[in-house]
């Protein structure tokens, strides 16, 4: 595992060649990036493309309520290096297709110059060929199951090793060897589970059984019923969206509480728990690198502006939601500081990807602690925490590292090669482009 001190060296190997001058600002009428600018003030165009209905509109939407937050607040401060943000929203309806229409509008007739979105892997790898075809930019900010490549894309969730690997230790530690897994059936659980059923080897626990729910439904309760007859220590959770929530009443339905067997998860956040009740989250288990509990005064000041804002009606802050904030203030500066090198002539996505490796967010800008991106893969470096849910619905932390965790996408596939700037490095020497 890299140090801090290691990225920073590899951040000087893996930075791309830019010959640009030390301009002044240009006009908006000389600007070579006049088509994302709109008049009569200078303005920056960013797309927003988050399921604001549909299944997944209970997760997504209070990302896109974070982002419009953060917009707002930022604009009224004076913009982004004197552009204010304006952003393209576009509802992707929970669709796939949806997806993939809309990601191509807001690169090839808004010609935004990155666009913030995103919660499935399903979406993520239905929008990213569009992406890298009209060489654009997606920050992702969510967690996701690694074993990528992109080259157009910022992720500022956690990936599997920064999370899934401490949350299974945890759990056979503390509750017991026989974890029974369950999914929503998809790429991230798929992926997610095969890392966990590594870790839970190693450490020497037993699975008792994998099981799959297709997204948005409830075919939970033949799943329970065989929780209960195979005697499960815990469960490992990657189900999502409205199928977690059909999936922990049919818990609660059977009589099973978190005495009984507490269902760990990756993504079942104070959202969800707000929206179904405090009672169907309490003693069950979190891994993320966000609560909204923690005990910061940058993460204090985050959640009071956020819930007292007009944006604040989910009435929680979660994971998804600050990592879409993180993705914003990585945004900005990397434009603040491609404006300050070389004028805003320069502004582009390909030049704000390569302004981003091994960019930082202090503890003072960062609700959930220090975190930086790594310089050859634009993942985040982050500290993965572990936390069980209170009676009133928030997380009281049972765990955390004590430093950032480096983002390792092949952690299961080491003979696939090595993530850099410019592709997937195959052993043999061979490099891919967009690997996936």
């Amino acid at each position: 595992m890299l140090n801090r001190r290691q990225t920073l060296a590899l951040a000087g190997a893996a930075a791309l060649s830019l010959a640009a001058p030390n301009v002044l600002r240009h006009a908006v009428a000389e600007g070579s990036v006049g088509s994302v600018w709109l008049g009569p003030g200078p303005r920056l165009k960013i797309g927003i493309l988050w399921s604001l209905t549909g299944h997944l509109a209970l997760i997504e939407k209070p990302s896109y309520d974070v982002a419009l937050f953060w917009i707002d607040k930022t604009n009224r401060a004076g913009g982004v290096a004197g552009f204010q943000i304006e952003p393209v929203v576009v509802d992707a309806r929970s669709d796939l297709q949806a997806y993939r229409n809309g990601i191509l509008r807001l690169l090839t007739h808004d010609n935004v110059l990155a666009t913030f979105g995103g919660y499935t892997s399903a979406s993520r790898r239905a929008i990213m060929p569009l992406v890298t075809k009209h060489n654009g930019l997606l920050y992702y900010p969510t967690c996701y199951e690694g074993r990528e490549c992109w080259q157009n894309i910022i992720c500022t969730g956690p990936i599997s090793n920064q999370h899934s690997l401490d949350l299974v230790s945890y759990m056979v530690n503390n509750y017991g060897k026989n974890a029974f897994f369950v999914g929503s059936n998809y790429i991230w659980a798929w992926e997610s589970n095969r890392n966990a059923r590594y870790q839970l080897e190693k450490v020497g626990g037993k699975l008792l059984s994998e099981k799959y729910i297709p997204l948005g439904h409830d075919l939970s309760g033949p799943i329970i019923s065989e929780i209960i007859a195979k005697k499960a220590d815990w469960i490992f959770s990657t189900v999502i969206a409205d199928s977690d929530i059909f999936f922990r009443k049919a818990f609660a339905r059977a009589g099973l509480t978190s005495s009984d067997v507490p269902i760990a998860s990756l993504t079942t956040s104070e959202m969800e728990i707000r929206t179904i009740g405090e009672s169907y989250g309490e003693g069950h288990i979190l891994c993320a690198p966000y609560f909204q509990s923690l005990q910061s005064e940058t993460n204090r000041l985050f959640v009071s502006e956020f819930l007292s804002s007009p944006y604040g009606g989910s009435g929680v802050t979660h994971f998804n939601m600050e990592e879409t904030y993180l993705s914003l203030v990585y945004f900005k500066k990397a434009v603040e500081s491609i404006v300050q090198k070389y004028g805003d002539s320069k502004l582009s996505p390909e030049l704000i990807l390569s302004e981003s490796r091994n960019l930082g967010i202090s503890t003072s800008e960062s609700p959930e602690g220090e975190v930086f991106l790594d310089p050859l893969n634009l993942n985040s470096w982050l500290t993965p925490r572990i936390g069980k849910f209170n009676s009133g619905g928030q997380l009281d932390m049972l765990w955390e590292r004590k430093e950032t965790v480096s983002p390792m996408p092949y952690l299961l596939y080491p003979a696939r090669g090595i993530c850099r700037a410019d592709g997937l490095h195959l052993p043999g020497g061979k490099i891919v482009k967009a690997a996936s």
